[in-house]
């Protein structure tokens, strides 16, 4: 049974560090750039993204067995879409000035390259239980990064978390870091540290 639990726990903690789905496999950058100037809408495109990944992932790897190898592509993308579409209309419907502030980034999870990418390398060739460990990992991962680039480019680029003003009247923002040079710079400094602390381990 030991080999089991660790292994199980191996596939969740892979995704916060050593297979970091953005910043070491540099997976879903496009969202990641584009909407992490606010925390708030770091925090949206993250639990966005853990529905559809831990979701979708479920669904396949209890249908993969009885998917025709030739058709698992459009299979997977409509078990995707359906589920991005959800969260879509979710947050039309209950936080319209986050699903304004986050444009065509909720619809375009359907291509996103961490979600397909899960069910191609992971979910089809998998059990049940690894993939949803492998989802929550990945998914997590991915918040994480995301979460953190929101907090650096919201506090220096506004001086303020969640809209509120954190640093005085004496700051002056660094307007850059709202900016899509801010969002670059941003992650490349992440990347470098998480290059340091796994190659330090």
């Amino acid at each position: 049974m030991a080999p089991n639990k660790r292994s199980l726990g191996y596939e969740f903690i892979k995704g916060l560090f050593k297979e970091n789905p953005v910043l070491v496999q540099l997976l879903g950058l496009c969202s990641v750039l584009a909407v992490s100037n606010a925390v708030i809408n770091s925090i949206s495109m993250g639990l966005s993204v853990l529905f559809v990944l831990f979701f979708s992932s479920f669904v396949i790897a209890l249908i993969k067995d009885f998917v025709p190898n030739e058709v698992r592509i459009p299979v997977y993308i409509i078990v995707i879409a359906t589920f991005v579409t959800i969260a879509d209309l979710f947050l039309r419907a209950k936080f319209p000035d986050i699903s304004k502030a986050l444009g065509p980034y909720i619809p375009l999870i359907v291509v996103n390259c961490i979600i397909m990418g899960r069910q191609e390398a992971f979910t089809k060739k998998n059990k049940l239980l690894p993939s949803i460990m492998d989802a929550l990992g990945m998914s997590l991962g991915y918040i994480l990064t995301i979460v953190t680039m929101g907090i650096i480019r919201e506090l220096l680029g506004f001086g303020s978390i969640f809209g509120y003003k954190i640093l005085g009247s004496w700051y002056k923002p660094i307007l850059v870091m709202i900016l899509p040079p801010g969002a670059f710079l941003t992650l490349a400094l992440l990347i470098g540290f998480m290059n340091f602390v796994t190659k330090k381990e």
